[in-house]
């Protein structure tokens, strides 16, 4: 079977698209071939079919460990084959040409770092996923997503700033390591100071270069925010931080300084807790619902739904604003807790903006007004056939 080309939509911008996905040894998956097109894929089946597990699949084309944030060697089929491993790997489409990405766990290195090739050939580290393919999910663990403490909602976030700067997810990721080398030198102690100086400047580059890609990701997707998305509400964002705030106030050579000064002064502290204080890594983001001037964490859960909606179709308008790649989103279950004509809104922004969005329900007249505008599939015994509605099969296939 051959793909539509991700070409341009009547003045959208170049679609970006996973057009194959293959699975293998993965969750409830011993192999998966599917092929689609650009537009949107609606999966539909009773629950524990095997349509999450796609999603999650998905998901690992993407920094970070997935929709779940499961360990590598849970995301194994099991079977009675004592099989270790587990592959995902998938055809991307986007203006410049294809990709293939490809990732799995590596059943010689018992760790939880997985292997990634883009293009057959190895790379090291996640952060590469970022600068060929943009994802965002909602899933509906994330219905609490504004109650649950700030780590989910700053992983939700720097997921939106992968999509403005790819090269977030290194200096996230380079912050990190610094972090857990300092860690491990106060922690062995008597730690040298000459060492744990180099140490804590490289970490106070990097916090503030993550701190300054937050402020501006945030600016932008305010902006877009501000343009509305009817039925949707209208959102304030913020995030809340040491490093986010100082940079309000001062150059950013000045909270380097700052934070030199403040990591220096919490070493024993910091021994003693086994982590850091004080970075980006604590920082927070703050959701406010400006049409009932509450707090996100305030609303009922199908308002903190829309919320989340509004962000993540704000921060899909960014992009096509900006004529780049609007984001592939994965909706788990995304007609929870949202009415009928949120839904309808949902799907036609979808359509406006000409994104590729996988979207899964029990039942697939949910998405009915998506009509011949998406490809839809019946997942059942972990295995998919094509739905009534698809133009990919043919509309009138069973």
């Amino acid at each position: 079977m051959s793909n539509p080309p991700a070409v341009a939509v009547a003045g959208l911008p170049s679609r970006l698209a996973v057009t194959r996905l293959m699975l293998t040894d993965f969750r409830s998956y011993r192999s998966l071939k599917v092929e689609v097109g650009p537009q949107p894929v609606v999966l539909s089946g009773v629950n524990g079919a095997g349509k999450t597990n796609l999603l999650e699949a998905l998901s690992l084309l993407a920094p970070g460990n997935g929709l779940r944030s499961a360990r590598l060697a849970d995301l194994v089929r099991r079977g009675d084959d004592g099989e270790t491993r587990w592959a995902v790997a998938a055809s991307v489409e986007a203006a410049q040409g294809r990709v293939e990405i490809g990732t799995g766990r590596d059943p010689e290195r018992d760790t939880d770092r997985r292997l990634i090739r883009i293009d057959g050939e190895t790379v090291r580290g996640q952060a590469a996923l970022a600068e060929h393919l943009n994802l965002i999910w909602l899933t509906p663990n994330m219905d609490r997503l504004f109650l649950d403490g700030a780590p989910a909602r700053r992983r939700f976030f720097d997921r939106l700033v992968y999509g403005v700067d790819s090269g977030h997810a290194r200096r996230l990721g380079a912050f990190q390591r610094c972090m857990s080398a300092r860690a491990r030198v106060l922690r062995d102690g008597p730690a040298d100071p000459v060492w744990l100086n180099a140490i804590e400047e490289t970490m106070a580059e990097h916090a503030v270069a993550v701190g300054a890609a937050r402020r501006d990701a945030v600016q932008r997707l305010q902006a877009a925010l501000g343009a509305g998305a009817a039925p949707f509400p209208a959102v304030a964002l913020t995030i809340r931080g040491h490093v986010e705030d100082w940079l309000d106030g001062m150059p950013a050579v000045d909270v380097e300084a700052r934070l030199r000064e403040s990591l220096a002064a919490a070493r024993a502290q910091d021994a003693e807790a086994g982590g850091a204080t004080i970075g980006p890594h604590r920082s927070d983001l703050e959701v406010h619902h400006l049409d009932k001037d509450l707090p996100a964490g305030q609303c009922s859960t199908g308002e903190q739904k829309m919320l989340l909606v509004a962000i993540v179709l704000a921060d899909a308008r960014l992009h096509a604003a900006r004529g780049g790649r609007v984001p592939v989103l994965l909706l788990d279950e995304i007609a929870a807790h949202l009415d009928s004509a949120h839904v309808a809104a949902l799907i036609e922004a979808i359509c406006d903006l000409g994104a590729q969005a996988w979207l899964t329900g029990t039942d697939s007249s949910l998405f009915a007004r998506f009509e011949s505008r998406a490809q839809f599939f019946t997942v059942d015994g972990n295995a998919l056939a094509p739905g009534r509605r698809s133009p990919f099969f043919g509309a009138d296939r069973p």
